[in-house]
C-alpha cells in the first residue's frame, strides 16, 4: 500500500466523494452538488483521488466522469483483512 492511498482516504469529503460514486458514475459538476466547497476544491479531492488510483476518470464530450477503481479497493481490503489474526 502507498502512502497516497492513505493521505486520500483520511480526508473526510474524500471518502463522502468515493461514497457517492459507490453509487454511479459522476462528473465534477455533479459531484460538486453535494457539498457546500467551492468547485476548484472538489477538484482538487478528484485529483488526490485520481493519484492515488482511488478513482478513474474518462473525458466524455465537455465532461470527464468520476468513478470509483475497485480494484485499488479490493486490494486495500485484502491488505487489512491480513491483520485480522
Amino acid at each position: 500500500m502507498n502512502n497516497d492511498l492513505f493521505k486520500a482516504l483520511s480526508d473526510p469529503t474524500r471518502r463522502e466523494i468515493l461514497m457517492l460514486l459507490q453509487k454511479q458514475t459522476l462528473n465534477a459538476g455533479e459531484i460538486a452538488k453535494h457539498f457546500t466547497i467551492s468547485k476548484p476544491s472538489i477538484s482538487h479531492h478528484l485529483g488526490i483521488l485520481l493519484n492515488a488510483n482511488l478513482v478513474i476518470s474518462e473525458k466524455k464530450g465537455q465532461y470527464v466522469y468520476f468513478t470509483i477503481n475497485s480494484t485499488v479497493i479490493q486490494n486495500l481490503l485484502i491488505w487489512l483483512f491480513k491483520f485480522k489474526k
